[in-house]
């Protein structure tokens, strides 16, 4: 493959030249078809948007976005240049950048990511792209739809006057969070990992008053989060399961349907006021991180790696990225855990994350056959399948190493620092996937790993079995995640009101965990929040809800 890669360069500064990528001697597009080998000849550009481009890793010299490993595979074994003719950088900047290609300033480009509901409508609105029913009828392959059929609600914020106007970006159940701590602490003091809010309340307890780093100072403490914005940050330093515990499945910040099949707001779940009182006694007390309201979840995060906090609740990865932890406390030990239960005994939810995104299409892109063509090819990646049985490009994102199929660059022969990472540079951010928990399941039964995947998480067992674990633990537990179930464009009133509406639950939240406030401000704030338009707010979030049902 890798003296494929340079063959592929050669071949298609060649092809370039005598078929012009698509087009004919006067500039106007030629016209693409599939010839015997099932390749499009001429070449078929389509132009695509890609959000940020930091984190493909390593340009080779004389590559860049536009010409790299991955561009040139797919010209030579499709016939298909993904050319990217608009590129953000953050969000910001990038959903800036669609704006002004709906006024024309920028060209729109054929298939371009969107990340906000509102950008959605706005897009709809525009008349600027096209409904894709036909098309997907017509060109979706049979296992795409079948996923497509599975996360079926990814549909509502493109849905409009019966049109579809585009795709989620890969959907998938997203690995859930685990309760992430420090092992050699809870040995020490001769304590089990909490299942019970009562048994959290008393390791956090210990862990701020008995001394567990062994130092002889009063320098450690129970619990780290972030709470610099709704007190659900969905990934890491999340602390969600709390809330949950008391709340059930009307967490903060997700829309869920009550016993009547109707939507509400779970921050205004009189359960949640339980968890508040709760967490107001362990601020007070020091039991958890005391500048968590200015911080966000990364930072948050971070003082676990510096050995301060005993337990943080995030995905499994993140245990990979506190690892460093090892350096200020040679000794600890480090192991992940399910979520605390509820009192009823009935587990505590958190929120489920099944796509980042939606894939939209310029009104005049006529080639979504080929498109469908490209993005069933890189689907291959997840299902281990065709071209892409280990990854995409050996050397790149994998490497055979003897009889051996190796993900990490510093075990490649030679080894890689910061290769180039074609999974990220295709249309999507990321390398499809189908399920990040499972293969770690099947592994940890003693299947024999056969696809990427699991040959991926037989690796990780070996080097981060206590990652591999956590992914375990998160794929036990994955029925306890929970789809936000309003995804569609902010409603009439929310326009106008959420904004305020969310400064104020940010507010009460933290006043009241900072004991600036008494437990009981809660009420008034659910009070508050009905009348200054929450209650509006849900009863069009219902409407809209009866209408994508």
């Amino acid at each position: 493959m890798k003296k494929m890669v340079k063959a592929i360069s050669l071949a298609l500064m060649a092809a370039a030249v005598l078929t012009g990528c698509g087009k004919d001697s006067t500039g106007t597009e030629a016209i693409s078809t599939k010839n015997a080998e099932g390749r499009y000849d001429p070449v078929l550009t389509i132009r695509i948007a890609k959000q940020l481009d930091e984190n493909t890793g390593r340009y080779g010299e004389g590559e860049d976005i536009n010409k790299n490993p991955m561009v040139d595979l797919a010209a030579e074994k499709l016939g298909i240049k993904m050319e990217t003719i608009l590129l953000g950088g953050d969000a910001g900047n990038y959903d800036t950048k669609l704006r002004l290609a709906l006024t024309g300033s920028e060209e729109l480009p054929d298939v371009f990511p969107v990340y906000g509901t509102q950008m959605i409508a706005d897009m709809i609105e525009s008349g600027k792209v096209k409904a894709i029913d036909e098309d997907i009828e017509k060109y979706m392959p049979d296992r795409l739809k079948e996923i497509y059929d599975k996360y079926s609600q990814t549909f509502y914020p493109v849905i409009k006057d019966g049109k579809t106007y585009g795709i989620a970006c890969t959907p998938f159940l997203t690995e859930g969070q685990v309760m992430i701590i420090r092992q050699d602490w809870l040995d020490k003091l001769g304590l089990k990992a909490p299942a019970t809010m009562d048994e959290f309340e008393e390791v956090i307890r210990a862990f701020t008053e008995q001394d567990p780093d062994g130092n002889g100072k009063k320098d450690t403490y129970g619990f780290t989060y972030a709470g610099d914005s709704i007190y659900n940050t969905g990934w890491v330093a999340d602390p969600v399961i709390l809330f949950s515990a008391n709340a059930g499945k009307h967490f903060p910040g997700s829309w869920q349907e009550d016993e009547n099949g109707q939507l509400v707001y779970g921050s205004i779940h009189e359960g949640n006021k339980k968890t508040l009182e709760r967490m107001a006694q362990w601020h007070a007390n020091g039991w958890m991180f005391q500048e968590a309201a200015a911080t966000g979840a990364w930072d948050a995060m971070m003082q676990f790696t510096e050995g301060k906090a005993g337990i943080f609740i995030g995905r499994p990865w993140a245990i990979g990225s506190v690892r460093d932890v090892e350096t200020v406390c040679p000794e600890a030990v480090i192991k992940a855990y399910p979520n605390i239960l509820q009192d009823n005994g009935e587990p505590s939810y958190q929120s489920a994350q099944i796509n980042d995104g939606w894939l939209m299409f310029n009104k005049d892109f006529n080639n979504m056959e080929a498109f469908f063509t490209y993005y069933d090819w890189i689907y291959d990646a997840a299902f281990g399948t065709g071209d892409f049985k280990y990854g995409y490009l050996e050397g790149y994102d994998y490497d055979i190493v003897g009889d051996t199929v190796v993900y990490d660059s510093q075990l490649f022969d030679p080894p890689v620092t910061d290769p180039f990472m074609p999974g990220k540079s295709t249309v999507l951010k990321n390398t499809p996937s189908i399920d990040t928990m499972q293969p770690y399941m099947d592994v940890s039964t003693g299947m024999t790993p056969e696809t990427s995947a699991q040959i991926k998480a037989a690796a990780d067992f070996k080097a981060s079995p206590d990652m591999a674990e956590g992914y375990v633990v998160a794929g036990e537990h994955k029925d306890e995640l929970f789809p936000n179930l309003f995804n569609g464009e902010p409603t009439a009133t929310m326009k106008k009101k959420w904004e305020q509406l969310q400064t104020m639950e940010k507010q009460i939240y933290t006043n009241i965990i900072y004991g600036k406030e008494p437990v009981d401000a809660f009420d008034k704030f659910v009070e508050e929040w009905k009348n200054q338009g929450g209650d509006q707010i849900t009863q069009e979030v219902n409407e809209w809800y009866q209408s994508v049902k």
